[in-house]
């Protein structure tokens, strides 16, 4: 087990210095997490810079192309992700000998999961034509994907093997190897976007193929650390194999796939918004796409913070310590708070300069800086319910916070943010940024309703 992740004894000490000791704790196991979403954001943040600076047409293309997989993969990422709170539980409790068993089903699971995502992926051309898309710009976004497919069975089995090194506290495993996939990925998208040293000039097709080959030289390089480390040794993934196991599969799935859904959720009104903005052309798409880009960024610190702190959560009630869960649990949400004012106020400050990274053009960068304002604002919202979830997937309480993320943004977001784009029924109609208004109304929505969740939660109430 890591040095860092360590159970506070549950005694009797002062309120304050029990908090900084475990946000000491969170920032250990979180600094990690936080360097690898960074990477792994940053082959995206790479694919849009460098489509958007071939062409407007790569860059649409390439973001509706992100909008179709990203959804399925972050379902199949948090239904992978009840691998973590369910190693670090068992890494707490001391029942070293059930750690192996669980992953080896996550990866059964990842398994099966690639099979659904390249099936998908890999047949969506009816689907762009229903959008209306321009004919080139469909033809680049399937394109995209069709070479995107192939890294797919890698991307899942990283996400299992996650589940491993993050439940045991060595989070700097994976932010090693994701830092390696997105190093290998920039030059390679150089190669295959603008054809260099002999490879044909491919557009937005080649940031496809860029990512599935990174994604097969991080995941190989992890599979043999995993298989040569000392630190592994007790946790060795070929020596330990098991075969699929149902009741272990079906533990997994009952915890993950209330999460899966509760992210698919999420992400799946971001790439919804992305495919009704398609009509109205590629440059109010790439603005969108740009501003998506940039707070989902932006977001990776307070996510990072959320999943040390489910690992955390998790582990203090595995280690039979649920006072010190409840405190952690609880305090979180004064660094969220104050993370979300620090961003909103960057946002406002810098958007120009934002927009001018991404693009050189005009009307691109006028779309972006209008819809960067309205980014800046959502920010308190979408901090605090990220926190509030995550500490309730320590308590694996996955259920009722599903049932409160599709309302909020499936009920309140994206039915407000429709009217808001389409229709005067409200206000004028406000074009792109009625569904940003739409996306802050549903994340204020899920963080008072998450909030007052985690406050009234008890361990044994309605877990999934």
């Amino acid at each position: 087990m890591d040095e860092t992740h360590q159970p506070l004894p549950e005694v009797r000490q002062p309120l304050i210095p029990r908090t900084l000791t475990e946000w000491r704790t969170l920032a250990i196991l979180g600094g990690p997490i936080l360097i690898a979403q960074v990477a792994q954001m940053a082959n995206g943040v790479i694919d849009t810079v460098m489509a958007g600076h071939a062409s407007a047409e790569d860059l649409a293309a390439v973001g509706i192309g992100s909008s179709l997989w990203m959804p399925v993969f972050l379902f199949f990422m948090g239904l992978l992700g009840a691998l973590q709170p369910i190693i670090s539980g068992h890494n707490g409790a001391r029942t070293f000998d059930r750690i192996m068993p669980a992953t080896w089903q996550g990866l059964y699971i990842a398994a099966g999961g690639s099979v659904i995502m390249i099936l998908l992926l890999t047949n969506v051309f009816p689907v762009l034509n229903l959008l209306r898309l321009e004919i080139n710009t469909a033809r680049i976004a399937q394109g995209y994907l069709d070479a995107f497919a192939w890294g797919i069975p890698f991307m899942l089995v990283m996400m299992s093997l996650r589940g491993l090194t993050d439940g045991l506290g060595h989070t700097r495993v994976i932010m090693a190897f994701s830092v390696l996939g997105t190093l290998v990925n920039l030059p390679l998208n150089y190669i295959f976007i603008y054809g260099k040293f002999g490879v044909p000039a491919m557009g937005g097709v080649g940031c496809g193929w860029a990512t599935s080959i990174s994604n097969v030289v991080a995941v190989s390089a992890l599979v043999l650390y995993l298989n040569r480390s000392e630190v592994y040794r007790h946790f060795h993934l070929l020596a330990d194999w098991v075969k699929p196991d149902r009741q272990g599969i079906m533990e997994v799935l009952k915890l993950g796939i209330p999460i899966g859904f509760t992210i698919f959720v999420e992400a799946s009104l971001f790439s919804v918004i992305a495919l009704f903005l398609a009509p109205l052309g590629p440059v109010v798409v790439a603005g969108h796409q740009i501003a998506l880009n940039v707070v989902s960024l932006l977001f990776m610190l307070p996510l990072s913070i959320g999943m040390a702190l489910t690992l955390r959560v998790s582990f203090l009630l595995g280690a039979r310590t649920p006072g010190t869960a409840r405190l952690i649990a609880l305090s979180s949400l004064i660094l969220a708070v104050a993370v979300a004012f620090v961003f909103a106020l960057g946002l406002f400050l810098f958007s120009e300069q934002i927009a001018a990274l991404y693009t050189s053009d005009p009307q691109v960068q006028e779309v972006t800086i209008r819809l960067l304002v309205f980014a800046a604002i959502f920010q308190i919202a979408d901090v605090i319910q990220v926190t509030c979830i995550s500490a309730l997937r320590g308590y694996k309480d996955t259920r009722i916070p599903m049932f409160i993320m599709l309302f909020s943004f499936w009920g309140v977001g994206l039915t407000l943010g429709w009217v808001l784009t389409f229709t005067d029924w409200l206000v004028p109609t406000m074009g792109a940024a009625g569904f940003w208004v739409g996306l802050t109304c549903g994340l204020t929505s899920a963080s008072v309703l998450l909030g007052i969740r985690l406050f009234l939660f008890r361990p044994g109430q309605d877990q999934a």
